[in-house]
């Protein structure tokens, strides 16, 4: 029997190191080592086991961990290998009797947040001064084999045994996983007839044919299997500058979920369960640090850090447990000095601290506008979408501001929004919501303050009532939007928040809002005798031969 939402134990997503169950890490000098070694008998809920180093979502949420913390704990690092602690097994994908008793939903959402993950990874490559070496000491299937993609380089034990493969088509009638045929085809621009005898291939490509179709980067035999995972850890750490020897420590993002009103330090969340909505609330403080030197004193307590990781959290308990939420409404209080000061250190320090807050800025942004959630952004009274604040309200679907000269709402740009935090499609949210305007985007980025009347005359606000009208037009939209169909609403929205010029991560997600969500709910995969389904027991699938 699949799992259903009342089931299914609530995600957790606050880990630490000493709290891993799948993951072993090891630190020496600028060389850190992260050894999957899934505990098969600690799955994420009951019913399946994480045999041959599979995974879940709890096997994940710790990578996801690890990877943030490599970022502001240990800046000494310059390259992690990434390896198995299995025999001939680095890993074998997803577990797929945990996807087969998952709701769909669930399925589609573990999908999301495995290539978040993957894309955590090239993100800190690009932007961390780190590398990551994929050292497969076995076998690499599926998923497991997406996650050596996302590192820089790849090494593959040459034992006559160990291959890589995505073996979804043939055996599960599903894709890899929509992160991984895209890395094939535009990271590592793998030929397309290659690429497509590879997709089919339930046992892989091992040895010098993996080399040649650059699956992987080099072979090491068995009896020199350390030695060439250490020289090819030196030489990636070689490319790369040291950042400093002490890091910051992240500390627990403490928020109950459990009840309707969620508090964090600067983020609440209000659920109504019966309108289906959560108000998102981001109050910034007044006291702020005004040099880099004391934000780096700060450390994990300043503001915007810890800001950021609670909205983080926040998107994630609601993406993950609280699918019958529909809209969100965000609003962000407090003084629009605090964003200005606060945007300008993020912008102009080269403190290799202040850049890690800026990523992670960037990267929350990106898991907000990603989220199966309709978003409106609601400048009421009090209201103050400035610099990073109007960021958020530009990655909404809609903005509702209330046009009243004294209702004190704040709106303005700063360096953030000029470019400070691309989207996914590579282009600043200004840009892309002025796509067929580029001269409005740029009047706007250098706009410092606006009231609402010229920000509405600008193009910012969806609609723009007044007092009067206020409420009835925000009540009308969030009862309209309450009665779409979320299917459809999810569609439109990954359709639509996209724009412009397509990358690597606008794909993944694309194809992983749309075809993968089709895919695995079509009989074939997902029917009595579908191939998801017959996996592993004695049945063989039977298929719809009609192409669609």
């Amino acid at each position: 029997m699949a799992a259903t939402a009342a089931t299914s134990p609530r995600v957790r997503f606050q880990t630490t190191p000493d709290q891993y169950r799948h993951w072993k890490v090891a630190y020496d000098g600028e060389i850190a080592t992260l050894t999957m070694a899934v505990d098969p008998h600690s799955p994420q809920r009951e019913g399946y086991e994480l045999k041959l180093n599979s995974y879940d979502l709890g096997v994940d949420v710790e990578l996801a961990d690890f990877v943030q913390r490599i970022r502001f704990e240990h800046p000494e690092v310059r390259c992690v290998v990434v390896t198995g602690g299995l025999d001939r097994v680095f890993c074998a994908g997803a577990n797929i009797v945990m996807l087969r008793t998952s709701t769909h939903g669930f399925k589609v959402n573990f999908c999301k947040y495995t290539n978040e993950t993957r894309l955590y990874i090239e993100d800190a490559s690009a932007h961390s001064n780190l590398r990551f070496l994929a050292a497969l000491n076995g076998t690499a299937s599926g998923g497991g084999y997406e996650l050596a993609l996302a590192c820089d380089k790849i090494l593959l034990v040459d034992d006559r045994n160990s291959a890589v493969s995505f073996p979804e088509v043939p055996l599960l009638g599903v894709l890899p996983g929509t992160g991984g045929l895209t890395r094939i085809a535009d990271k590592r621009k793998i030929r397309r007839d290659r690429s497509d005898v590879f997709s089919t291939i339930a046992e892989g490509i091992k040895g010098k044919r993996a080399v040649e179709w650059k699956l992987v980067d080099r072979l090491a035999p068995l009896s020199r299997w350390s030695e060439a995972v250490g020289e090819m850890a030196r030489e990636l750490a070689a490319e790369v500058s040291k950042k400093a020897e002490r890091g910051v420590k992240l500390d627990p993002i403490a928020i109950d979920c459990e009840s309707d009103d969620w508090n964090g330090q600067y983020v609440r969340c209000q659920i109504d369960r019966s309108q289906r909505t959560a108000e998102l609330t981001l109050t910034v403080p007044e006291k702020h640090a005004s040099t880099a030197a004391q934000a780096v004193e700060q450390g994990v307590a300043w503001w915007i850090l810890r800001a950021f990781r609670e909205l983080d959290e926040i998107i994630l308990q609601l993406r993950m447990n609280e699918p019958e939420i529909a809209l969100l409404l965000l609003r962000v209080k407090g003084p629009a000095a605090t964003w200005r000061a606060t945007d300008i250190l993020l912008a102009e320090s080269s403190h290799w601290f202040t850049n890690e807050v800026r990523q992670l800025v960037k990267r929350v942004l990106k898991r907000f506008e990603n989220s199966a959630k309709s978003l409106y952004a609601i400048a009421d009274r009090g209201s103050n979408f400035v610099g990073t604040g109007l960021e958020l309200a530009l990655a909404c679907d809609r903005l509702y501001l209330l046009s009243e000269p004294e209702a004190e709402v704040s709106l303005g740009t700063t360096q953030a929004n000029r470019g400070m935090f691309p989207m996914a499609n590579g282009l600043s949210r200004l840009q892309t919501r002025f796509l067929a305007e580029p001269e409005t985007a740029e009047q706007i980025a250098t706009t410092p303050t606006m009231d609402a009347a010229s920000a509405a005359t600008l193009g910012l606000s969806t609609f723009a009532p007044d007092e009067i009208d206020w409420d009835d037009e925000l009540r009308l939209a969030i009862e309209e939007r309450a009665a779409f169909s979320p299917d459809a609403l999810t569609g439109m929205e990954a359709n639509l928040r996209f724009a412009g010029p397509e990358t690597m991560e606008t794909k993944i997600f694309g194809r992983l809002s749309a075809w993968q969500n089709w895919i695995f709910q079509r009989p074939n995969a997902a029917g009595e005798r579908g191939a998801l389904t017959c996996y592993g027991t004695p049945e063989a699938p039977e298929f719809d031969t009609s192409r669609t």
